[in-house]
């Protein structure tokens, strides 16, 4: 039994072995715990440098402005104003994206080149004006020379506009009519078929007088090219590395005077469209990008029913070369009085045209003029076949006949004829513009200038967000609201070119199936 007891109690050196192994064991795991702690706080020691100052925190703080290259001329109590304002209207988003935008008024240094400017006439609200002026900005439009009368011409909305650098607007006064009836064009043909005829023909006689004034303040700032759009179109330069308007014309070979940018119409899918440059992505795409035979093979189904291929016109705008003698060819060209003007076509670069993208378009197009709903009138009135259709179904129709005709002949409801037509490229999508313009908005680009200018002017002057933007005025009418004084008509000028016989191009529907054989 003693042999037994003594055979299993421990030795002293055994015990001593033991305890020495698990000391061992506990201070290497209170080494590898403290090692990974020691390294980190030496990192943390070895990156401060007293108090840490995160950039990204600091820009985009609403109380600091002071990014290099922003205005900083805003206040920082207009900044954070957060009463009702035309931004709300807007769509200012509440989380800021992609602040370094913010009061960034897009003043080009005068070195860049080419300098490129665009005319418009327009009576539009600033929740159209204003993406449309600073989307062209970001592409590389530095002036804006803007006719404007109706909700434009507001005082709300001019001041907005007026304090935008590079933005000139032009009210349609009588000093001004008094000044037009004066244009040498009266006293030329290639315009005259327009002369003294109702709405769509006086907006365009219009147009053209002012894109001739446009052409002096273009000469005046030093503008190397003028473009004429109207508010509901953006100029989409496909086809270049940086999306820039100003690199596509920089590579115009120099002997070329006009470049074309065929256009591209939106084809809505919804019937309650509010903002048509943020909410429309679907295209169809002009004649001139398409191939012969997948143009006029998918005409019917493109179609669908309507007049033409296209709603509206389908001919193009156009960009200038600013030069000695340039004039005006109505709406879509620009032309020469001493020289043919050497033209090119883009391949890729185009316009995009917002045509009856809201419901709203058909009465606000009807409101615009006086004519009565006849075919015979509308022919007198309207220049293309579907204005002439909705002008008359607006003028009889009830509301909800309005809404049917809306839906039948102009929203794209068909998935299968969608699919089926985008594989044949007729169809497209085109998001940039919504990019761009989601980005400026979230920025606060917009609402931090109307606020700056609210904030500018006195407690007798301020106008509510709804005065600004939904300014009861006039509809635009053109020149049918009030007529031009006529002019004397003199004899022509014989220093005119020979050619300046040739009319003006009006908006053009594009090719007829019946022209097939013309193109093939």
């Amino acid at each position: 039994m003693a042999g037994l007891y003594s055979s299993i109690k421990h030795s002293p050196s055994s015990l001593s072995l033991s305890h020495s192994s698990q000391v061992f064991t506990s201070r290497i795991i209170l080494l590898l715990t403290l090692l990974p702690l020691s390294l980190a706080a030496f990192a943390f020691l070895l990156q401060w440098r007293g108090e840490i100052s995160d950039p990204t925190i600091r820009w985009s703080s609403l109380n600091r402005l002071d990014f290099p290259g922003m205005d900083t001329t805003t206040s920082s109590k207009v900044t954070t104003r957060t009463s009702s304002s035309c931004a709300d209207i807007l769509g200012q988003s509440r989380s800021i994206s992609f602040p370094y935008f913010r009061d960034w008024k897009f003043n080009y240094e005068s070195d860049l080149k080419p300098k490129i400017c665009i005319t418009s006439s327009t009576s539009a609200g600033l929740e159209q004006i204003l993406p449309w002026i600073f989307y062209h900005k970001v592409i590389g439009v530095t002036n804006f020379f803007l006719f404007v009368e109706g909700k434009a011409a507001s005082p709300g909305v001019s001041k907005i506009l007026e304090s935008i650098p590079n933005v000139k607007l032009i009210h349609r006064t009588k000093e001004l009519e008094e000044k037009q009836s004066k244009s040498r064009i009266w006293n030329e043909t290639w315009l005259s078929s327009f002369f003294y005829k109702p709405c769509n023909y006086e907006l365009f006689v219009m147009q053209s007088l002012n894109m001739e004034m446009a052409i002096d303040m273009a000469k005046e700032t030093g503008m190397d090219w003028i473009l004429h759009l109207d508010t509901d179109e953006l100029i989409h330069p496909a086809g270049t590395r940086e999306y820039s308007l100003r690199q596509l014309l920089s590579g115009v070979s120099e002997n070329v005077d006009t470049v074309v940018f065929p256009n591209y119409e939106s084809c809505v899918e919804r019937d309650d469209i509010h903002d048509p440059f943020s909410e429309v992505s679907m295209f169809k795409k002009n004649f001139d990008h398409l191939m012969k035979e997948t143009y006029f093979g998918n005409y019917k189904e493109a179609t669908r029913r309507n007049p033409n291929y296209f709603l509206t016109y389908g001919n193009g705008k156009s960009a200038a070369r600013v030069q000695p003698h340039l004039r005006p060819n109505g709406a879509h060209r620009w032309h020469n009085y001493k020289k043919p003007p050497i033209e090119v076509k883009f391949d890729e670069a185009a316009v995009l045209h917002y045509t009856y993208t809201k419901f709203s378009d058909l009465t606000s197009r009807r409101d615009r003029c006086g004519c009565r709903p006849t075919k015979e009138d509308v022919k007198r009135c309207f220049m293309l076949d579907f204005d002439r259709a909705a002008f008359v179904i607006a003028s009889t129709a009830t509301e909800e006949e309005m809404l049917n005709w809306y839906r039948e002949h102009v929203v794209w409801t068909d998935r299968g004829l969608k699919k089926k037509l985008m594989k044949k490229g007729i169809l497209i999508r085109i998001y940039a513009p919504m990019v761009i313009l989601k980005g400026l908005r979230e920025a606060g680009v917009y609402s931090s200038l109307i606020a700056s200018v609210q904030a500018n002017l006195s407690k007798e002057t301020i106008l509510s967000s709804n005065e600004i933007i939904n300014n009861s005025s006039e509809a635009f009418e053109g020149v049918s609201s009030r007529k031009y004084k006529e002019p004397r008509i003199a004899v022509r000028n014989v220093l005119q070119a020979e050619d300046t016989d040739l009319g003006a191009m009006p908006p053009l529907s594009p090719p007829l199936m019946d022209n097939i054989k013309h193109y093939i």
